[in-house]
């Protein structure tokens, strides 16, 4: 239990500094790189990778405030009372009404009520992964000559960078970014499966722990997705907002 307890202190931790570091690489390296060095101007490319960055930001943060604001068992009752058919996190100790799993990462359970904010920050946190791995490989391809048509260059990049850093002929600010290319894309494939498992699971019938009843086993997939996103589906992916919730019967 002390291992959950500090790996839930510390996960939360490792996606805001995962962030900064993303944000600090795209604001400092990234964008600048595609700047004209003659006039010192943005190109058109350049503001609309920033413009997509900034988007892809707020939605990730507002869909992350979103889940912890909207966790399950809030001003609830305790884990000690024993309710029937009821699911119980021992280590956030609540009682919840549709627990699917607890994430380390929001330090939160993840229920009907702040489902859809989870599903969406899955998403946006992968094309976030995948578009700062995007300009990451733009940046080294500039910086290194180096050309990624190959796959097998992706491969050969660490142990290269490696070299080069300890002979001193690569800047510490360059060594930082082939290494945040591979945590990107682990980490973009990671919330890519975990964005996809959860729309399943979502199409396929109810979102919790209960029995199957005879009203869910009639609802269709488009039925199932519509119960958690809401008829605003499209509203919520361009802008992060809560879904009114309605009381469990």
């Amino acid at each position: 239990m002390f291992l959950l307890q500090m790996l839930n202190l510390l996960a939360p931790l490792y996606f805001l500094c995962l962030l900064a570091v993303t944000l600090s690489l795209q604001l400092f390296l990234f964008l600048p790189d595609m700047c004209d060095e003659r006039s010192d101007s943005v190109p058109f490319s350049g503001l609309l990778h920033g413009c997509f960055f900034l988007f892809l930001l707020v939605n990730t943060l507002g869909n992350y405030v979103l889940v912890i604001w909207n966790s399950p068992g809030v001003g609830g009752l305790s884990a000690e009372v024993e309710l029937p058919d009821k699911s119980v996190c021992r280590l956030c100790a609540r009682v919840l009404w549709d627990q699917e799993h607890h994430c380390f990462f929001t330090g939160t359970c993840i229920s009907r009520s702040n489902l859809r904010s989870f599903v969406l920050f899955c998403l946006h946190s992968c094309l976030s992964c995948f578009h700062a791995l995007v300009m990451g490989v733009g940046f080294i391809s500039s910086n290194f000559s180096l050309s990624f048509c190959d796959p097998l260059t992706f491969l050969r990049l660490l142990p290269l960078s490696i070299t080069r850093f300890f002979s001193g002929s690569l800047l510490s600010s360059h060594m930082l970014v082939v290494l945040m290319l591979y945590l990107w894309f682990t980490v973009g494939l990671a919330c890519a499966a975990f964005c996809g498992h959860q729309l399943l699971r979502i199409s396929m019938g109810p979102t919790c722990y209960q029995p199957q009843t005879a009203e869910h086993n009639v609802m269709t997939w488009t039925e199932n997705l519509q119960k958690v996103f809401g008829k605003q589906w499209l509203l919520a992916i361009l802008m992060p907002q809560s879904k009114p919730q309605t009381c469990p019967p």
